[in-house]
Formats: structure tokens, sequence, C-alpha cells
């Protein structure tokens, strides 16, 4: 559907000339409305209570309360959906991951230089329009992370596989899905939209707060029980079948489905392979990147699943895989780990026909 009326956004950035070019690149096709522009966390709370936008640019790193703080307090007190801008530094990278599991829509880095500034202007229209139609959720208060339990371990069977493809919303999602799972799982690889550049922090990150072995993906590494691999940001991830062994493949970097890495590309690769022995899973996103691939899959005889309207940022990729008949059921984020500690205790659904689902399947409701 249109948007009836301009897109209302705050800006918040400690640097004057900073946001006057956020509201001009904002403003310059007319369906986007700067109705403030902030400083500091202060002045952005009350303009965030004052003029209710339907977007919030915020700044990573400002005086006072920096813009994770500030972001926390937002999701906690008064969910909108945000965009942060942070700058191309070591530690810019790092806030910026963090602000996305804390619930932050998207991201952009701010411009290099000049030359840059059109591109970059045009790059957060596009973030600031998909994150006006994102459903954003109160944060529940931070409590201490810890490793799922012991008892939870299921037989790890390394000759099954689990693939997963999320996009806007995907940081946040990942974080819950996998801090979720137990420790012994089938081995799983994940395509997430995400730059050269943060692919290998998220999978650091994973790694240090649930103790796994989560790593990016390297060409040619053969997968076992236990071990999470992530598409790099710059190239596409595949995978190959080798005798009982499943190989990881990095593509090119040409776009497919409009992304690298792209889910497609991933889900494609393993419905040549070995599908009847897969768990294929949409999760939040943008767009369609994925849907063709999970039907390729579900065609082959993997299990398909998708993540919940309801608990998605973005029902765009799922509902797109839901409407093609790649998926067998939608499930929210507890539900979904379920079903892969299930599927990593026995192939459950593998090789079922589209329409024929086993007793744990829900149906899919209809939009």
């Amino acid at each position: 559907m249109a948007q009836k009326h301009p897109i209302r956004v705050v800006a918040v950035d400690d640097d004057r000339l900073m946001r006057t070019m956020i509201q001009r690149m904002l403003e310059a096709e007319g369906d986007i409305e700067i109705v403030g522009l902030a400083e500091n966390a202060r002045h952005a709370r009350s303009m965030i209570r004052e003029q209710d936008p339907d977007v919030v640019t915020l700044d990573v790193e400002m005086p006072g309360m920096n813009g994770l703080a500030f972001l926390e307090k937002i999701m906690t007190l008064r969910p909108v959906p945000v965009i942060m801008v942070s700058s191309l530094t070591e530690r810019g990278r790092d806030t910026t991951l963090e602000a996305l599991a804390i619930g932050a829509v998207d991201a952009v880095s701010k411009p290099s230089g000049p030359g840059d500034f059109a591109a970059w202007g045009e790059q957060l229209r596009s973030l600031v329009r998909n994150a006006a139609r994102a459903r954003v959720l109160p944060r529940q208060r931070a409590t201490a992370q810890a490793p799922p339990p012991a008892s939870r371990a299921v037989s790890g069977r390394a000759d099954l596989l689990v693939a997963i493809g999320a996009s806007t919303g995907g940081v946040a999602a990942l974080g819950e899905l996998i801090q979720k799972l137990p420790r012994n799982c089938p081995p799983i690889v994940i395509t997430q939209h995400m730059p050269v550049g943060y692919t290998e922090r998220f999978a650091r990150r994973l790694a240090q707060q649930l103790g796994l072995d989560c790593a990016e993906a390297r060409d040619g590494e053969p997968l076992s029980s236990g071990m999470i691999r992530i598409a790099p940001g710059n190239r596409h991830l595949e995978i190959a079948a080798r005798a009982a062994d499943w190989i990881t493949r990095l593509g090119d970097s040409a776009p497919m489905s409009g992304h690298c890495p792209s889910v497609d590309r991933l889900f494609l690769s393993i419905a040549r392979s070995r599908p009847e022995r897969t768990l294929g899973i949409i999760m939040t996103g943008m767009g369609k990147d994925g849907a063709r691939g999970l039907l390729a899959m579900r065609q082959a005889g993997a299990a398909c699943l998708a993540q919940s309207r309801e608990s998605c940022v973005v029902y765009g990729m799922p509902k797109v895989a839901r409407e093609m008949g790649a998926v067998e059921a939608e499930l929210p984020i507890t539900g979904l780990a379920q079903r892969i500690a299930k599927f990593g205790g026995r192939s459950e659904t593998a090789g079922r026909p589209p329409g024929q689902t086993n007793d744990i399947t829900r149906k899919i409701p209809h939009a």
C-alpha cells in the first residue's frame, strides 16, 4: 500500500553539518519529512514524545547518553523504527552490531567524502522507507545471557544440515534463535544480508556471547555438528555434499536476487546437493530473496519453515516464500528453535512432498 503522507523522521546527531545533510538528503524526493533535529539524547527524547515520528535516525557515538544507551530506552519504553548512522571505524562497526542486536531496524555508515553523498542519500532514503513499514516490539529489559543447558543436547547428527536466511531484523532474531538452541545441533549455515566487515564481527560476537563454534564461512571447510557458519558480507555462501560431509563453498560477488550474499544462492545450492537431509528456514527481512531457493529445497524434499508474521520485524521474505508454497509452517523464534532441536534428533519431515506434513507441523494461517 502506498504511503499516504510523508514519512515523519526525527534525526539525532551531535554534528550540526551531519544533521543538515541528513535533512537535505531525506527530503530530496518529497516523501520523507524531517519533523525534528536533535543534537543529543535529551533533546531527542522530547522531540520523539512530541512529534511521534515514523522513524528515528540515530548517531552511534554522541556525548552524554550515547546512541546505544538511548536506543535501549527507546526500544524498552517507546518502540519506534530506528536507523543507526555510524562512522566507518572499527569501534563504529562493533557498536552498530550491538545496536542491531538491541533492536535497531538497520544501519548506514556515514559518507566518507563529498563524492559519496548522492549514493549515500539514496541508500538512506531507501532504509528509512523500509523502516517505516517495520514492526518493532517492546524490548524486554536485559537479563544475563547464559548458554543453553547441556541437558537439552541432541544427537548432533553431522549428516543433517540447517540453512537459515534473514535480512532486516535478522541480527536480533538470529541472536535470539541461536541462544535457544541445544549445544550440539547439526551444522548450521546462515546468510544474513550484511556488508563486508560486519559479518565477521557478527559471528565473533555470537561466539563470544554464547560460547559456540561460530565463525564467518571459509571456502572448502567441512561442516560438523555444533558448527555455525555465516556467509561473508561480500561473497555468496554455497553448500556441496561430498560423501557423508557437507562442504562450504564461497562463490563470486555478483548479486543474486539483488543481494550479495544471497539467501537464494545458499538455498539453491542445497537443493542441488542432499536436500532430503536439510532443514531450511527463512526469517525476517524485506523483499523476496530466499523464497525461490526455499521452494526449490522443498520441492527437492527438504523440510522448510518460516518465521511467523507476529515475530518478524519485517514480514517480507517469509510472506513471499509462504505465498509461493515454499513453507510448511510459520513459527515464532522459540518454535523454530524447538523444530531445529527435533530435526537434530531425527529427520522429521525430510522427503515429504509439498502438502504433506507430520503431526507437529502447524497449518499456515492465511494472510
